[in-house]
């Protein structure tokens, strides 16, 4: 039985070889991934859609964040990559950290994303004299070096540093400078939902102590009015925190700031409502002209890089930057 099975799929492949060689080999052409990926002009995502608030005053314009396209490197993409006008080939190494797993740098991002919408709240709501108490600051861990000798994970919420408890990170970073070399810390984290004892040595660059971790703070607050404020499991990163910022704000305050304009824009922001830079501002500009936008909103960081976009693509929208929450409200209530 298995001698004749075996004798018809050796006749089939040698009659046939020539169309499975052809059937293999497109399907490497098509879903092999070369080390790069291409960045394309994204589009934008209208945050009036996004954010609920109570009694919240309705919006004649528009306020979108833009956000950046990425395709992977199948081949075809970077072959045309080098025909398509602003599809640009970017290495892989690039665009990752390094001693970042493929799941740390989702989770980071993930992280960011919720970061950038604690401030853009807790900012816009500062902004616009709206009541809201912050009751918890914890501090999460977003990248380990490959330097650590820790066995701490992205997403760990630190509770304790040597049994001690700091509400202000930088009072725990000047703890962790203050060590000597080799000194092993302990740390009580929160991962998932149970607690965990954790332990990083400490080790000298250039004089600094450090543990090799990156840390961000995440907030628990209560707002009045309350909010919510929808996001895609796709979406990551904090460089849509200026727009959420002013969405929310706008939200809040009977004037509408968009003055029925379509009003794109990036970067990031903190809660004291600084504007921070961003990458891909060539990406987001285009997508801002590509769907007719009449402002885009960048970082004082990014105007030179996205002035220059404009003038090469000869491009209509007019670009503003800001480096701050005030500042963006003013030039848009001129």
């Amino acid at each position: 039985m298995f001698n004749k099975v075996y004798e018809k799929i050796h006749k089939y492949i040698k009659e046939n070889y020539k169309f499975l060689l052809t059937i293999i080999a497109l399907f490497f052409f098509f879903f092999y991934e070369l080390p790069f990926v291409i960045y394309k002009p994204g589009g934008t995502i209208d945050l009036n859609e996004r954010i609920v608030v109570e009694d919240m005053h309705v919006s004649e314009g528009k306020l979108s964040m833009a956000y950046v396209s990425m395709m992977k490197g199948n081949i075809p993409f970077v072959l045309l990559s080098f025909i398509v006008p602003n599809w640009d080939l970017v290495s892989k190494e690039k665009i990752t950290l390094e001693n970042e797993s493929v799941d740390d740098s989702i989770e980071r991002d993930r992280l960011y994303l919720e970061e950038g919408l604690d401030n853009a709240t807790i900012s816009a709501y500062k902004m616009a004299n709206k009541e809201i108490k912050i009751q918890k600051i914890n501090h999460v861990v977003t990248y380990i070096t490959k330097e650590a000798i820790t066995n701490l994970k992205v997403g760990d919420i630190i509770k304790k540093v040597d049994n001690l408890e700091f509400s202000k990170l930088e009072e725990l970073q000047n703890y962790i400078h203050s060590l000597p070399k080799d000194k092993e810390v302990s740390f009580l984290v929160v991962r998932g939902k149970q607690e965990k004892k954790c332990s990083a040595k400490i080790y000298d660059v250039d004089g600094i102590q450090k543990v090799g971790i990156s840390i961000i703070n995440k907030y628990e607050y209560e707002e009045n009015p309350k909010i919510d404020i929808k996001t895609k499991a796709s979406e990551s990163g904090s460089s849509g925190g200026l727009m959420t910022s002013l969405a929310i704000y706008n939200a809040l305050v009977p004037e509408d700031i968009t003055k029925k304009r379509h009003i794109v824009g990036t970067g990031t922001i903190d809660i004291l409502g600084n504007v921070g830079e961003i990458g891909g501002v060539k990406y987001k500009l285009l997508g801002a002209e590509k769907v007719g936008a009449d402002i885009f909103l960048c970082p004082s960081e990014n105007y030179e890089e996205a002035l220059q976009v404009k003038n090469e693509n000869h491009l209509q929208i007019e670009i503003i930057s800001v480096s701050t929450l005030e500042e963006a409200v003013k030039e848009l209530t001129k």
